[in-house]
């Protein structure tokens, strides 16, 4: 960690040691103080420097972590990340709210081709077993940063795909122009370890927590016109929304 690091504690206050030493923290990372990448002292030095036991900084480092702000490597300490993409459950399209959040969206076309459907995705798109269906891989990054890899099956009859525009645009973007008319979706959302692929691909170690997400989504006339299984790292993306009483 570069220069001194404006972080005092009170001791007199009732807010746990430990919560003031993570908001400050968070506090300094959010505003830039201590951008993504910069490497964070270790617990012993910071609990020495803030006159602090070790328990009590290691409490705040898990809160942080927790919070998907620093990551631990092995071999590297604990690394800054930067704030989470954070997205409501609506039905929109990751690359949209990218762009509408103020990020850099791009997108790597992995896979793409028209293969005959599987019989699970052919009943979540109300096919016969063998119709055709686009198969897309692609992975999803902001700000040159790896976020999201996605896997889409799309009726190939509803609709014409090329790797080129998918590449530029989002998913969704490109079927609206194509005159689909989105309404609703069945969305499901929890959690999975990264295997060896998911985790080369999104700059991750093997095993590594990320937030897993199925959808698929259905037109103004209720018929299905894409399904989907992506993944997102869970140190940089979380959802958000809101529950009200009924």
């Amino acid at each position: 960690m570069s220069g001194p690091l404006r972080l005092t504690v009170d001791k007199t206050s009732p807010v746990p040691l430990y919560h003031q030493v993570a908001q400050g923290l968070e506090d300094a990372i959010r505003s830039g103080e201590l951008p993504p990448g910069t490497k964070l002292d270790n617990e012993i030095d910071l609990a020495n420097r803030l006159n602090l036991s070790r328990p009590t900084m290691r409490k705040a480092m898990d809160q942080l972590v927790q919070a998907g702000l620093v990551v631990r490597k092995r071999g590297v300490g604990t690394q800054v990340v930067g704030s989470q993409i954070r997205r409501s459950l609506e039905l929109s399209s990751l690359h949209d709210d990218l762009q509408r959040s103020g990020g850099a969206p791009s997108t790597k076309v992995l896979d793409f081709a028209v293969v005959p459907a599987e019989n699970d995705i052919a009943e979540l798109l109300g096919l016969a077993p063998g119709a055709e269906v686009y198969h897309l891989v692609r992975l999803r990054s902001t700000d040159g940063e790896p976020l999201a890899l996605m896997e889409n099956w799309i009726p190939a009859a509803r609709c014409e795909l090329t790797r080129e525009r998918l590449e530029q645009e989002g998913l969704y973007a490109v079927l609206r122009g194509q005159g689909v008319n989105f309404q609703l979706a069945h969305q499901r959302v929890g959690a999975v370890n990264a295997d060896e692929f998911q985790a080369g691909q999104l700059g991750v170690e093997p095993g590594a927590a990320l937030v897993a997400m199925s959808r698929t989504a259905m037109d103004d006339v209720g018929r299905p016109v894409e399904t989907g299984r992506h993944v997102y790292r869970a140190d940089k993306y979380s959802f958000e929304l809101t529950l009200v009483q009924r």
